[in-house]
């Protein structure tokens, strides 16, 4: 009994600091249902996650002292479907896969994917039904140094779609040719495919999309119909004068990438002017087939075998050519493909990292979210679930439930997560 006396105090405690996240997250403008939450972390911190969530878009200067309380990874329920292969129908609707084209447009414009993962099996699965669609067709490079359990459960649940497959695979080197080979790789098999695609994307297990797939159409659409995507540095490099790199020209936004190539071992063949960019891309199917058989292409992917990170060349060098399917020459560091926090743009393209920085690149943390939503880019980087798992459960969550309030089909009731809608509605605008 004396023991029992002893911990009342600290149970009245835990009682009050719970009351008192709950008051705190709960809104007077959110969507309020009849159902009752269904576990004991929904009654201490609100309705979990998705309350906590709309507090941190709103960047509420608590939440995320708070979350640290209320934190629950929600990444078993995941791993519950991958260790039971087999069975793809409860995969896909265990899972919230979207089986059904949510528009006539979107059913009519297919994008390929290419999406290179080597860990944070969760969060992988999270991005692939994020961008899921029955009409895209997706290519997985599972790098070669993921462990053997690793590949086998991405096999288990690639096998349960039929436009979804994996690549060959390699050992991606850091700032070697093997990151571009493992893409060659998938646009071979892309191209060779039964699908019929548009535009191809490329993806890192550590991105996650911020638009939907019809805003994503829409974006490509809008300015780059039938246009390849390279953000580029505005001049090219010189490669005859090494003191050259050291003042690239600065982007529209003020960002400064510099190549880690201060001067190159071979000349360059064709004559070709290399341009220094971004490894990420949105290509057109032509530009693709082009790259695949044009004599200057594959002449240049034997030339990059002696440069470092060659997919910062490669692409925004051949998107040069004017005679390339869908070539822009006169593009800038435009096109909005990414959101990344890097440390030297701190102060001026963003307010500094909340998460941790890893090679001067940002991985974000919760304090991130209202900048991230408010980015005009279809993609972030980069993130890091096994750090902080709530980052991209909330982006998901709000992802999930802009995508169906824009679909034009009836909604499916396993397309949507638990509770997605006690987020603040205004959020989704």
């Amino acid at each position: 009994m004396s023991q029992l006396r002893a911990t009342k105090p600290g149970l009245l405690v835990c009682v009050a600091i719970c009351i008192f996240i709950f008051l705190y997250l709960r809104s007077p403008d959110l969507e309020e249902e009849d159902e009752a939450p269904t576990s004991p972390e929904a009654v201490e911190c609100g309705f979990y996650p998705d309350e906590l969530c709309s507090a941190l878009f709103q960047g509420k200067e608590a939440a995320p002292q708070i979350a640290k309380f209320c934190k629950n990874p929600q990444t078993t329920g995941i791993f519950a479907y991958l260790r039971t292969p087999g069975n793809c129908s409860r995969i896909s609707q265990g899972l919230h896969f979207i089986t059904r084209p949510l528009s006539a447009e979107e059913g009519n414009f297919s994008l390929a994917y290419i999406i290179t993962i080597h860990k944070e099996l969760a969060m992988f699965v999270q991005l692939l039904r994020a961008i899921y669609a029955p009409q895209n067709v997706y290519c997985i490079h599972v790098d070669e140094k993921a462990s053997k359990k690793y590949k086998t459960v991405v096999q288990s649940l690639v096998d349960c779609f039929k436009n979804i497959f994996i690549s060959k695979r390699q050992k991606v080197v850091h700032a070697g040719l093997t990151r571009l080979q493992a893409d060659i790789n998938c646009m071979k098999d892309l191209v060779h495919s039964k699908f019929q695609w548009n535009y191809v994307i490329n993806l890192c297990g550590q991105d996650f999309p911020i638009k939907t797939n019809k805003e994503i159409i829409h974006h490509i659409r809008s300015k780059w119909n039938d246009k390849n995507i390279t953000p580029r540095v505005i001049h090219p490099l010189n490669i005859k004068s090494e003191a050259s790199q050291n003042h690239p020209e600065p982007s529209p936004e003020g960002n400064v990438y510099i190549s880690p190539n201060k001067k190159f071992k071979h000349k360059p063949p064709h004559n070709l002017t290399i341009y220094f960019g971004s490894a990420y891309y949105i290509l057109t199917r032509k530009f693709v087939e082009f790259i695949l058989t044009d004599i200057r292409a594959k002449d240049m992917l034997q030339w990059s075998k002696h440069i470092l990170n060659p997919e910062q060349h490669y692409w925004v060098t051949l998107n040069q050519l004017k005679d390339a399917p869908g070539a822009m020459p006169d593009a800038g560091w435009e096109g909005n493909i990414r959101a990344m926090k890097r440390r030297a743009e701190e102060g001026s393209v963003h307010d500094g990292c909340r998460g941790h920085y890893i090679q001067d690149t940002c991985v974000y943390g919760l304090g991130d979210l209202p900048w991230i939503i408010k980015s005009p880019s279809l993609f972030a980087s980069k993130f890091e679930p096994s750090s902080d798992p709530l980052v991209v459960t909330c982006l998901e969550r709000r992802h999930r439930l802009q995508t169906l309030r824009q679909a034009e089909v009836p909604v499916e009731p396993h397309w949507s997560f638990q509770q997605e809608t006690r987020f603040n509605m205004k959020l989704t605008h």
